[in-house]
This record gives structure tokens, sequence and C-alpha cells, in this order.
């Protein structure tokens, strides 16, 4: 595992002056095949056992497959159900992705957990 983590920090650190001219984001790839892309300017990283640091995004290393620089942004959200107004009606609860409740009234622009009786579903409002 340490080795894995050298060697990743390793060509981080190679390539950060080539990735930051063509290459914007670092992409990280989960076990579970998310993925989460980091702007490459100005990266910090550190590693505390088995916990990647990078800026204010912390990975647990078993948990990620791969590591690369990438032109565009790869993040990728699994799992976001399209609900309709009549369904909406009929939430319990709903919180935003900082785990804070709030209310039908309160919705802006972004991604929100929605509790009804029958099941759980994440919403995106545009």
């Amino acid at each position: 595992m340490r080795k894995f983590t050298f060697l990743c920090l390793f060509f981080v650190g190679l390539f950060t002056v080539y990735a930051e001219n063509t290459y914007s984001y670092l992409t990280f790839e989960m076990t579970d095949g998310a993925k989460f892309s980091v702007q490459a300017s100005s990266l910090s990283l550190s590693v505390k056992g088995n916990v990647l640091t990078v800026g204010e995004y912390e990975f647990v290393v078993s948990n990620l497959t791969k590591m690369y620089f990438s032109a565009v942004n790869e993040t990728t959200t699994t799992k976001v159900d399209t609900v309709a107004d009549a369904a909406f009606d009929e939430a319990v609860e709903i919180y935003n992705l900082k785990g804070e409740k709030v209310g039908k009234k309160e919705l802006s622009k972004g991604v929100f957990i929605v509790k009804k009786r029958n099941g759980t579903n994440k919403i995106v409002v545009r």
C-alpha cells in the first residue's frame, strides 16, 4: 500500500507542471466505479495512514483504483432519480448534501436527498 501511495505522489509531482498546461483536473476513480475530479492547479497532497488528502478532500486509499489527469471534470453521481412533482409533494424530509434539513420552499439549484414514506431519492433541482 505504501508503494502505491508513494508511486502516486511521485507521478503527481512529476507531471504537475505538464498537467497544469494540458489537463485541468486530477481525477480519482473509486472501487465502485464513481469518479471525482479536483482542479489540478495549486494542489496539495498528503498521506496520513490510509487517508490521502487532496486539497480539502479526503480519500481512503484502499477505495481508490485509479488516479489520473484529465482535461474535463469527470465527477460522476450515482442513482439520481427523476421525481415528479406529485412524488415530491409526498416528501417527509429533505436534506442538502451537507446533511442539513431544508424545507421545500428553501430549495435552490443543487442535489438533495428526499425521504418519503416508501423510500429515499436523490434529486437534482435545476
